[in-house]
């Protein structure tokens, strides 16, 4: 299906009006005027590419506003952003390599943080014994924030299995949930606390809420420091700055819209019928329905969802609540899904 115009709460096709449920845009920035005004005026000041190194002699204060807003909002002792969520995930991994002793993941991590030689964290649903073994050593858990296929964060405590020799470095995706869960929007990375926690790590893909092509990394302020001098980052051009200084400019759009999309999900929850077959969580923007042909019941009602072929025998349907939809839009979807 072949759209040309960016796809909000309304998308045309073929002369046809249909309400939008799918994408990633959770606080429906990038079609928003005053978001688009605050991000022209930073490209009229800085720019529509920078291709240098970010550790060349010239240094662009946006970056560092920017960061330093993003630290601040994730509620870590700083950040750094990178061209793209995935390059922030490989940045990350490749400076682990050499302090980890080996890296455990847990099921469905994306791949943005995957590592090849990686091991489960779970082997039939019970934690992988090389975690509570005797022997100390220096482990990585992957995974992410929430997890496909799921409407509720990872739940940690799990962590408490492990043994105290064992030393742990979590790595968080957040991709799917900065902008969305935690005080306005900040993520889970505050939240994550265990006595055995060294080091913790927060990374994110900016193109989902947070409206923005680029990625970022949020930990304590010796690892950003040696995120810098990776040769990676060294010989990488940075995210864009006109987008990175749009971030701290655009901040109370953010905490608003996250208000609106938190009032969409209280709206959504008081009118939908609990249902095992349904997958919601108030906290969260994302439907998984598991009703059989559900996306042509809804393209018959003129609606669309994200519908795609997610492993080779498995059909993904994904319905996405935004901050532009409004309970006119939400009560159409919340009819068909009541009558399931």
């Amino acid at each position: 299906m072949k759209v040309i115009q960016f796809p909000n709460r309304i998308l045309k096709v073929n002369g046809d009006n249909y309400l939008y449920f799918g994408g990633t845009a959770y606080l429906g920035l990038p079609p928003n005027k005053k978001f688009q005004k605050i991000l022209f005026k930073n490209i009229a000041r800085w720019g529509t590419a920078y291709g240098s190194s970010r550790n060349a002699n010239i240094q662009l204060t946006a970056y560092e506003k920017g960061e330093r807003f993003l630290a601040q909002f994730i509620q870590a002792e700083a950040a750094l952003t990178v061209s793209s969520g995935m390059l922030a995930g490989q940045l990350v991994l490749n400076t682990l390599e050499s302090q980890t002793d080996v890296f455990f993941h847990f099921p469905d991590t994306h791949v943005a943080i995957s590592h090849k030689k990686s091991l489960p964290f779970f082997i039939n649903n019970q934690l992988n014994p090389r975690l509570s073994d005797e022997k100390p050593e220096k482990i990585t858990i992957l995974t992410d924030a929430v997890n496909a296929n799921a409407v509720t964060p990872v739940n940690f405590s799990v962590l408490k299995q492990i043994p105290a020799h064992k030393e742990i470095t979590v790595v968080i995706d957040e991709s799917h949930s900065l902008g969305i869960l935690g005080n306005n929007g900040s993520g889970i990375f505050s939240m994550l606390h265990h006595p055995n926690i060294k080091r913790k790590i927060s990374l994110a893909s900016l193109g989902k809420a947070m409206g923005l092509s680029g990625g970022v990394i949020a930990a304590d302020s010796s690892f950003i420091s040696e995120l810098k001098e990776n040769d990676i980052f060294v010989s990488s051009a940075g995210m864009n700055p006109a987008f990175v200084k749009t971030i701290v400019d655009a901040k109370k759009l953010y905490f608003a819209q996250n208000k609106k999309l938190k009032q969409n999900l209280d709206y959504l929850d008081s009118k939908l019928i609990s249902n095992t077959n349904i997958l919601f969580d108030k906290n969260y923007p994302v439907i998984y329905p598991r009703i059989e042909n559900i996306n042509s019941v809804l393209v018959s009602n003129k609606i669309i969802i994200t519908h795609f072929k997610y492993t080779s025998d498995t059909d993904l349907n994904r319905i996405i609540i935004t901050a532009n939809h409004k309970k006119k839009d939400l009560d159409r979807i919340i009819k068909i899904l009541n009558q399931y």
